[in-house]
């Protein structure tokens, strides 16, 4: 029997890179598998991957196509894990359903399904691959021996030119880069087979497009907060790409806790705002898959207000293939990788809005997030809602990631500690990137420059916090207008009364 090959993916872009290693000869000749992954939320009701238009366009690639929801129904491939004592068990079956695989190809290793699979199906090697900015940061979980022993490769897409990727560093993976030649050629196929193309290539809606909801629609028609399954007929379709100016770029920070739901729809808003004050009158939104129509219907009396026609990008469509079709003048987004491929791959200028209130929120700091949102806030012009461009303060983007990197997980990486030292000292106050680290994790890890002494009277200053970074102030208690000041609360006029220690903790 021939070589077999196990891909896992759990979203359309990640195929598509799938797709294009493929295509590069990286897997070889063999017997190839897709095992498909729906992780959102509720996904009995979220069209999986294999579902989404598009998906044809690379099919071909793959012998077989398994849904994992499907094995481990009704468990959640995001939450299940195979017990110890089971595992044994549960890998042969495993194995045997899935024609004895020589090599398992996975995202995000550390999390399941991933981390299920690699450990279900033991003593094959590993190949990691990502699609995003989170290859260029550290790995988010250590991983056990017997699985870091097996990762033979990363493969990786080269958005960052001369920014090699952290992840799985500390265990001597090699990384792998696949060409953007490869990826913009599986872009075109994914173009060229999704009913959108079809219906602005005609120059009129087909039938066919009509009655799969396939033509444009105006954010008017959004009334449900429930993506609609594919093929309903309710789902919002860009159908002629002629003439659309910019794209919004959609992310679920609410959704992952990120930032709160308000906060969320203010992004969105100083983005269309800020897009308006440029001149724009037609812009598409692309929300995130996960995302829901909540975000669209948001924006719709916004997009009233200020004159612009707002369309919706259907939400299983890759950002990338939007790009292709619709060929905007300008992408905005807060820290989506689609910024990058939107400048790296298509030549389409791009710009940021809110990466100050996200690296700010960001928690723990060690979260998986921060190096793509460091990445785009510290390379991308920043869009204001008058419609300026502001561009970022110069940075040495390659110190700063490892720098970032090795505050994020300095136990992996203790060879980093003097480079990230050196870029600290030199940057913290006076570079502009004091918005990148906090104070607390600096103090943890013994990182805050070291005050210089004052030269008039040779004693050291006191040790100031990173502008933006340090402690919160201290809560001044404001006395009620008309009321006596009580124990503890300074009138007017008086001395602020010393904050208890507890307090002071509190605060921070």
């Amino acid at each position: 029997m021939g070589r077999t090959t196990l891909f896992c993916a759990s979203t359309l872009f990640g195929a598509m890179t799938l797709a294009a290693a493929c295509d590069e000869g990286l897997f070889g000749t063999g017997r190839r598998v897709l095992l498909v992954s729906n992780n959102a939320a509720i996904p009995e009701i979220t069209p999986a991957l294999d579902d989404a238009p598009g998906f044809a366009g690379i099919r071909d690639r793959f012998d077989e196509v398994v849904s994992w929801n499907a094995i481990i129904a009704p468990l959640h491939p995001s939450d299940w894990k195979a017990r110890s004592v089971e595992t044994p068990m549960l890998g042969r079956l495993l194995s045997a359903r899935l024609g004895e695989p020589d090599e398992l190809v996975v995202e995000s290793i550390t999390v399941p399904p991933s981390r299920t699979l690699a450990g279900l199906l033991k003593d094959i090697p590993i190949t990691v691959y990502s699609d995003g900015l989170m290859s260029y940061g550290p790995t988010r979980f250590p991983l056990p021996r017997e699985i870091a022993g097996r990762i033979t490769r990363l493969l990786h897409l080269d958005l960052v030119p001369g920014l090699a990727p952290l992840l799985l560093s500390e265990c001597g993976v090699p990384p792998v880069i696949v060409s953007r030649s490869a990826l913009t050629r599986v872009i075109e196929q994914i173009k060229g087979d999704t009913p959108t193309t079809r219906a602005a290539d005609s120059g009129r809606e087909s039938p066919h497009a009509a009655g799969s909801g396939h033509k444009a629609e105006h954010a008017d028609d959004l009334d449900q907060d429930a993506a609609p399954p594919a093929g309903s007929g309710q789902e919002t379709r860009c159908a002629d790409g002629r003439g659309r100016e910019a794209v919004i770029l959609g992310q679920c920070l609410s959704s992952l806790d990120i930032l709160t739901t308000a906060e969320e729809a203010g992004l969105h808003e100083a983005m269309l705002r800020g897009l308006a004050a440029r001149g724009h009158r037609k812009v598409v939104f692309k929300p995130h898959p996960a995302a829901g129509r909540r975000h669209a219907r948001e924006l719709r009396p916004i997009a009233e207000e200020l004159g612009v026609e707002l369309l919706i990008a259907p939400g299983t469509m890759p950002a990338e293939v939007c790009f292709a079709v619709h060929r905007p003048q300008l992408v905005v987004g807060c820290f989506s990788t689609a910024l990058v491929t939107a400048r790296r791959f298509f030549g389409i200028p791009a710009a940021t809005v809110g990466g100050d209130l996200v690296l700010e929120r960001l928690s723990p700091y060690e979260n998986g997030s921060r190096i793509p949102a460091t990445v785009i806030d510290a390379s991308l012009p920043r869009l204001s809602v008058d419609g300026s461009l502001v561009e970022p303060p110069p940075v040495d983007l390659n110190a700063l990631v490892r720098a970032v990197g090795y505050c994020m997980r300095s136990a992996a990486h203790p060879d980093l500690r003097e480079a990230a030292a050196a870029f600290i000292k030199d940057n913290i106050k006076d570079g502009g990137a004091a918005r990148y680290f906090k104070h607390r994790r600096l103090s943890s890890l013994a990182l805050l420059p070291t005050p210089m002494p004052d030269p008039a009277s040779g004693r050291e200053p006191k040790e100031e916090s990173p502008p933006g970074q340090g402690r919160d102030p201290e809560p001044s208690v404001q006395p009620i207008q008309g009321a006596e000041p009580t124990q503890g609360t300074p009138g007017p006029g008086s001395a602020k009364t010393p904050v208890s220690r507890l307090r002071r903790f509190l605060s921070r």
